[in-house]
C-alpha cells in the first residue's frame, strides 16, 4: 500500500510538472496593466517585433514603382496587363505563398524579435461586390502565419491596413478612388466591423494573437480627410468593439490615433478595459532628428493604459539604434517596418532585384511597356528572389534595431538615462542644434551629403565631460574597440572604461581619425563603454566593436 502510494504521488507531481512545463512553454493571453502589457501569469511582456508589409498588401515603393503601380489594385493591373489574366493569377497565389513562410518566422524569433504585425487587406478576406462574399485564402494565409508564430513562441498583432473603401484617401490602404470611404458610406463600416467580428470569431481562443489592430494610420490631415471625418473615428472604433467583444472577451485591441496614427486629441477615457494606444515614429528629417515622443508620454499617463510604436524604420541605423534606446527607457514597445523589401539596405533582409525589373518600374511611370516575355521572366524570377533563401541579410541593420554588437555605436547615441548617468557635460543650458534637441551634449553635423538618406554627425567634448554607451554582447567574448576621432589643436587624452575595465588613449589628429583601442572581453547580455576626456577637447564620430 505504501509503495502505491509512493508511485501514486510520484504520478501526481510529474503530471502536474509537465503541465507546468507545457504552460511556461507556450505563449498565453496578453493582457493591459496599468501601463504594461503583461501575460496571464501576470508576467511583463515588451513586445519587440517587424512588421510583414508588401505580403498580403504589396505597396508600390516596395517593388520600385511609380504611381501607376503605387497600391495593390494599381500593381496587380500592371502583372495582368504584362502577362495575362491566368498567368498574373498564378503570380499572386505563388508570391502569397513565397512573401512570407515559416523560415521567416524561424529568423525572426532567431535575431530576438518576438512579435509580428502583418498588414491586411481587405480585399484577400472580402469580395467587392455589390453583396459580398468572404474569400477563404486570406484567412488560411494567416491560419499558417499563427501555426507558424505558435511553433516559435512570436505574437502575432492583426493590423487591418486596407479597410474596405478605404481609411486615409491615400494610396496605402488601396483605396478604389483616393477617398476614405470607409468614413462616407455606411456599407463599407458594416463590412468592416463584420469582417473583424469574422476575424475575432476565428482566433477568439488563440493566445498566439496579441492584439487586433482595428484601423491603420487612419484619416491623414494632407489629403483633407482627417477635417472631414475625425468625428467619425473615434464612434467607428466604439462600434468594431462593442461587437468584437460579443464573441471574444479576450484580445487586446489597440487603437491608432488620425493623421498616421499620431494625433490621440481625439483620446480621453479608454471605452475599453483590454486597450492600448498606438503611434508611428519616422525620423525622415534631413539632418537627422530624433523626434521627441513626450507628447505620447503625457497621454499614456492621463490613459494610464500601455502605449505601442506601431510602425518604425525606414531610416538608417544611428536612428535605428537611438530609437530602441529611447523606447525601451520609456517602456515602449515597438514593431520595425518593414522585415523585407526589394533592392534596400537599410531593412533586415532585402530581396535581390531580378534583371529587366527596371523595364517594368518604368512602365509604371508612364513608360514602354516591356515584352511580355521579358516580364514574365523577370516576375518568375521575382517569386524566387522573395523566399527568405535567396534574400540578403544585413547583420548591421538587425544589431542597431537591438542595440547590440557587433556593430558600429554612432557617438550621438549615448543612453538616455539622463544628466550625471549617461552623460555630464559643463554647460547643460546650451541644447544641440542637432539630432538630440532638448539635451546640452553637442551634436555636430559632420556630412550634408544628399546622395545618403541619413547624415553624419559626431559630438563634442572637453575636459572633465564624459558619455556612456550600453550595449548588447550575445556570447561571452573577446572583441577589438576601436573609435573615430580627432582631437583639434593639442593631443586630447582619454579615459576610457570598458564595463570594470580602465584605458587611458591619446587622440592626436587633426582630422576624424580611427585609433584602435585593443581587445576586450565581454559578458554576455548587457555591458557598457564610458568616455571621460581627460585633456583638451575631442570630436568622437563612432564606436566600432567587432
Amino acid at each position: 500500500m505504501k509503495k502505491f502510494r509512493t508511485l501514486f504521488l510520484f504520478l501526481i507531481i510529474a503530471y502536474f510538472s509537465q503541465a507546468q512545463t507545457k504552460q511556461e512553454n507556450n505563449l498565453t493571453f496578453l493582457h493591459t496593466s496599468g501601463q504594461d502589457i503583461v501575460n496571464e501569469t501576470g508576467e511583463k511582456i515588451y513586445l519587440k517585433g517587424v512588421g510583414l508589409g508588401n505580403w498580403l498588401l504589396p505597396e508600390g515603393y516596395m517593388w520600385k514603382f511609380g504611381g501607376l503601380g503605387d497600391r495593390p489594385r494599381k500593381i496587380e493591373k500592371v502583372v495582368e496587363d504584362l502577362i495575362g489574366k491566368e498567368k498574373s493569377a498564378h503570380f499572386w497565389k505563388t508570391y502569397r505563398q513565397h512573401y512570407i513562410t515559416e523560415a521567416d518566422i524561424k529568423r525572426i524569433a532567431e535575431l530576438g524579435f518576438n512579435s509580428v504585425r502583418p498588414a491586411l487587406n481587405s480585399r484577400l478576406f472580402l469580395t467587392e461586390d455589390e453583396n459580398p462574399v468572404y474569400l477563404e485564402e486570406g484567412f488560411q494565409l494567416i491560419d499558417s502565419l499563427i501555426s507558424w508564430c505558435k511553433k516559435y513562441k512570436v505574437y502575432v498583432i492583426i493590423d487591418m491596413h486596407g479597410a474596405p473603401g478605404g481609411q486615409t484617401g491615400a494610396n496605402i490602404d488601396d483605396s478604389a478612388n483616393d477617398q476614405p470611404e470607409l468614413f462616407i458610406n455606411k456599407k463599407f463600416e458594416n463590412q468592416l466591423v463584420n469582417l473583424w467580428v469574422k476575424i475575432a470569431q476565428r482566433y477568439k481562443d488563440e493566445p498566439t494573437v496579441a492584439a487586433y489592430d482595428l484601423l491603420n494610420e487612419p484619416l491623414p490631415i494632407n489629403t483633407g480627410s482627417a477635417e472631414k471625418y475625425k468625428h467619425l473615428l473615434v464612434p467607428l472604433y466604439k462600434h468594431i468593439t462593442s461587437e468584437i467583444r460579443k464573441v471574444d472577451q479576450k484580445h487586446m485591441i489597440t487603437l491608432e490615433g488620425f493623421n498616421w496614427a499620431n494625433d490621440w486629441s481625439l483620446f480621453d477615457t479608454p471605452f475599453d478595459s483590454n486597450v492600448f494606444y498606438q503611434f508611428h515614429y519616422y525620423c525622415w528629417s534631413r539632418p537627422d532628428n530624433l523626434n521627441s515622443i513626450d507628447g505620447f508620454l503625457k497621454k499614456r499617463n492621463e490613459l494610464n493604459t500601455p502605449i505601442w510604436v506601431g510602425e518604425t524604420g525606414e531610416k538608417g541605423n544611428a536612428i535605428y539604434w537611438a530609437t530602441t534606446q529611447y523606447f525601451e527607457k520609456n517602456n515602449i514597445g515597438f514593431s520595425f517596418w518593414p522585415w523585407k523589401k526589394l533592392n534596400t539596405k537599410n531593412t533586415p533582409y532585402s530581396i535581390k532585384k531580378p534583371a529587366n525589373w527596371d523595364l517594368i518600374s518604368e512602365y509604371t511611370r508612364g513608360g514602354e511597356k516591356p515584352d511580355s516575355i521579358v516580364a514574365e521572366k523577370a516576375f518568375n524570377d521575382f517569386l524566387e528572389n522573395i523566399k527568405l533563401s535567396n534574400c540578403e541579410y544585413f547583420e548591421d541593420v538587425c544589431n542597431a534595431i537591438n542595440t547590440r554588437i557587433p556593430g558600429k555605436i554612432e557617438a550621438e547615441n549615448y543612453g538616455f538615462d539622463g544628466y550625471n548617468r549617461s552623460y555630464f557635460v559643463l554647460e547643460t543650458l546650451k541644447k544641440s542644434e542637432f539630432y538630440r534637441k532638448d539635451e546640452p551634449v553637442q551634436i555636430k553635423l559632420d556630412s550634408t551629403d544628399e546622395t545618403q538618406f541619413w547624415s553624419d554627425q559626431s559630438i563634442e567634448l572637453q575636459k572633465s565631460e564624459w558619455v556612456v554607451y550600453k550595449f548588447t554582447s550575445l556570447e561571452d567574448k573577446t572583441f577589438r574597440f576601436s573609435l573615430k576621432a580627432s582631437s583639434g589643436a593639442k593631443p586630447t587624452k582619454l579615459s576610457i572604461e570598458i564595463n570594470d575595465k580602465k584605458i587611458i588613449s591619446i587622440v592626436n589628429n587633426k582630422n576624424l581619425t580611427e585609433t584602435t583601442l585593443g581587445n576586450f572581453y565581454l559578458n554576455k547580455g548587457e555591458n557598457k563603454i564610458k568616455i571621460l576626456v581627460k585633456s583638451n577637447t575631442i570630436k568622437l564620430d563612432w564606436i566600432e566593436i567587432k
